[in-house]
C-alpha cells in the first residue's frame, strides 16, 4: 500500500518542514510548490494516501486543485487536507463545500497536523461492507455507493459518511457535537455550521426529507 503524502505549498520553509517531518515517521513525501507541477508531476507516480494543499497558491490555487482532484476517476475519494489562512473563513467553508476532508489553520503546530492526518487517514482505512437500508435508500459502505430508489447518487466523502452515521442510527437524535466528533474525528469548537453544510447538501441532493432537523438538539433519519 502507498504510503506517499503530496504536499502542495509554495513556501520553501513551510513545504520543507512537511517534508522533513513526515520522512522522518515513515511516509515518502512528494512536494510541490504549484498546482501545475503537482499534476505534471504525479503522472508519473501512484496514488498517494493524501494531499495535503496550500489554498493561497501562485497560479492555480488550493480549491481549483480540489476541484479537478474530486473531479478526476481515481483521485475522487483520495483525502485531502486544506492548508488555510487565519482570516480566509470563505476558503474553508469552500473547501468543505468541494470535498476537502478538513483544514488546518496557519500558522498551525507539526502535532496538530500529525494529529489531524492521523484522523483522516484512520476514517479512510474504515471499511464496512453490510449495505445499509433507510426507506428508498442503499448505502453501500465497501463500493462507497448510495442509491435512491435504484438510482446512484454521487455524494463528497463527507455526505457519504455523515449519510452512513445517521441511517446506522436512525431514529436517533444525534447532536451536532457528536456528529463531528464521529464524522470529522475531533471536535470542531465554534465550527457547527459545518454539520448544517453537509446536511443541507445531503437534502439538495436525496431530498428536503431525508434527514429530520431536532430542533435545540441536532439531526436524525426517521
Amino acid at each position: 500500500m502507498s504510503r506517499a503524502i503530496v504536499v502542495v505549498e509554495d513556501d520553501e520553509s513551510i513545504r520543507e518542514m512537511l517534508r522533513y517531518y513526515f520522512q522522518s515517521v515513515g511516509y515518502t513525501v512528494r512536494p510541490y510548490e504549484s498546482g501545475e507541477a503537482m499534476f505534471e508531476g504525479e503522472t508519473a507516480h501512484s496514488l498517494p494516501v493524501l494531499f495535503i494543499l496550500d489554498i493561497m497558491l501562485p497560479g492555480m490555487d488550493g480549491l481549483e486543485i480540489l476541484r479537478r482532484l474530486r473531479e478526476g476517476r481515481d483521485t475522487a475519494e483520495v483525502p485531502v487536507i486544506m492548508l488555510t489562512a487565519r482570516s480566509a473563513e470563505m476558503d474553508r467553508v469552500s473547501g468543505l463545500e468541494n470535498g476537502a476532508d478538513d483544514y488546518v489553520v496557519k500558522p498551525f503546530g507539526i502535532m496538530e497536523l500529525q494529529a489531524r492526518v492521523k484522523a483522516v487517514l484512520r476514517r479512510t482505512e474504515r471499511r464496512g461492507d453490510q449495505v445499509l437500508t433507510c426507506g428508498d435508500l442503499e448505502i453501500d459502505p465497501a463500493a462507497r455507493e448510495v442509491r435512491k430508489g435504484g438510482k446512484l447518487v454521487d455524494l463528497t466523502f463527507k455526505e457519504f459518511e455523515l449519510l452512513k452515521l445517521l441511517c446506522a442510527r436512525r431514529g436517533v437524535a444525534l447532536t451536532r457535537d457528536e456528529i463531528l466528533q464521529t464524522v470529522w474525528d475531533y471536535d470542531y469548537t465554534g465550527e457547527t455550521r459545518t454539520v448544517d453544510m453537509h446536511v443541507k447538501a445531503l437534502r439538495q441532493k436525496l431530498g428536503d426529507d431525508v434527514v429530520t432537523t431536532v430542533r435545540g438538539v441536532g439531526y436524525k433519519m426517521s
